[in-house]
């Protein structure tokens, strides 16, 4: 029910590691998990996080949209989406006075004072409609969309290079927030994905060519939206494997470079390319980007994390490795790393992958694991010991 209360779930305890301690934020039974990493959960102020949850629907897989006061640890329901919210397919804005989400083949934008939801787009071509990106002027979103193909996805990656090889057409699409226009910017042969904005300019966007990392010969683009041109991002020669792109916040393009071989997947199975000897000795690297496109700095990074989320002054990174969430720093020319807590999740679906992302004041991080079985949300905050 829209508006219901939840009375709250946190616990403190200590990490059996480390010692750090850790609030576990949802422990009801149910699913839960934040927003996509090239998101932030996050209210500004840091007081509020938004998060996905089933605990409305009592059906797997049939999530909705929740919000939690970090300190009362109190959780209001704020849709009630019959056909639930699609996975990893939602945005909100920094002052989360808007969110925007897909659900079946609409995409809708809610109003969390007034708790009103208003369908912007519906999809009604043979189409997959993407993950949205509210643009930083608040006039309109950006998604990727790509023709329809009969391939089952699932757990573990099911379907991921089937349906990279299948795509043969998709868009980007820019949606006004008043429902006044539909523009489809950019048309491709490949399968699109995680689309973004530039967090200070509404006429620039990123997306990828989706699939394997060591199948994608060309990750990253960026798109001018004025006169509709792209151009690579970090141009990869044959040994590059790259994903995992975002904006930082002060405007730069970070990627992950694992070099050889390396597929950008980690299943229940918990193995990584990185890791086996067979890809040789080639050292894995992070790098930052201007809006030109041009790499700034790269920094070897031979610590085979997952995702990898960045502070506001691109010195610290919080990532995830197969067992452990590690603080990285990388302020200087060798990166050096710091064991945070485990995290202890399975991998299995892309709802149990940790996605650790900080805060806007970068005093606290925010993830998500099933080390209990289900999925819950975790955080910790960095200046308590």
């Amino acid at each position: 029910m829209i508006g219901k209360t939840y009375s709250s779930e946190k616990r403190l305890y200590r990490d059996e590691k480390t010692g750090k301690k850790i609030w576990q934020l949802t422990a009801d039974g149910s699913n839960n998990y934040h927003f996509y990493f090239t998101d932030n959960s996050f209210t500004l102020g840091d007081q509020e996080i938004y998060f996905l949850s089933d605990r409305a629907s009592k059906k797997p897989e049939i999530y909705n949209l929740f919000k939690m006061d970090l300190t009362s640890g109190l959780i209001q329901q704020l849709t009630n989406e019959k056909e639930g919210i699609a996975p990893s397919y939602h945005t909100k804005t920094p002052e989360s006075d808007l969110v925007v989400y897909v659900s079946g083949n609409k995409v809708k934008k809610l109003d969390t004072k007034t708790l009103e939801a208003t369908v912007i787009y519906e999809e009604r071509a043979n189409i997959d409609l993407g993950h949205p990106f509210i643009a930083p002027n608040k006039k309109y979103i950006g998604l990727a969309r790509n023709e329809k193909i009969s391939i089952a996805r699932g757990a573990n990656y099911k379907g991921f290079k089937e349906t990279m090889y299948a795509v043969k057409k998709g868009w980007i699409t820019l949606i006004y927030l008043d429902g006044t226009k539909v523009i489809d910017v950019y048309e491709d042969t490949h399968w699109l994905g995680h689309f973004q904005f530039s967090p200070d300019d509404s006429t620039i966007g990123m997306f990828c060519h989706e699939g394997p990392w060591n199948l994608v010969d060309q990750r990253m683009w960026l798109l001018d939206l004025v006169d509709r041109t792209v151009q690579p991002c970090f141009r990869q020669v044959e040994d590059d494997c790259v994903g995992h792109e975002f904006w930082a916040t002060d405007g730069k393009i970070f990627f992950d470079n694992r070099r050889k071989g390396h597929d950008g997947t980690i299943t229940s199975n918990k193995t990584q390319a990185t890791i086996q000897s067979a890809y040789g000795d080639q050292i894995p690297y992070i790098g930052l980007a201007d809006k030109n496109g041009e790499v700034l700095k790269k920094i070897d990074m031979p610590y085979y994390c997952n995702h990898y989320h960045a502070n506001r002054n691109n010195t610290l990174l919080v990532g995830d490795e197969v067992e452990d969430l590690v603080l990285i720093d990388i302020s200087g020319d060798e990166a050096k790393i710091e064991t945070l807590c485990q995290h202890q999740t399975s991998w299995y679906t892309q709802q149990t992958h940790c996605h650790p992302t900080f805060s806007w004041s970068n005093e606290k991080i925010l993830y998500t694991s099933d080390r209990d079985g289900r999925n819950n949300l975790y955080l910790i905050e960095l200046n308590e010991n």
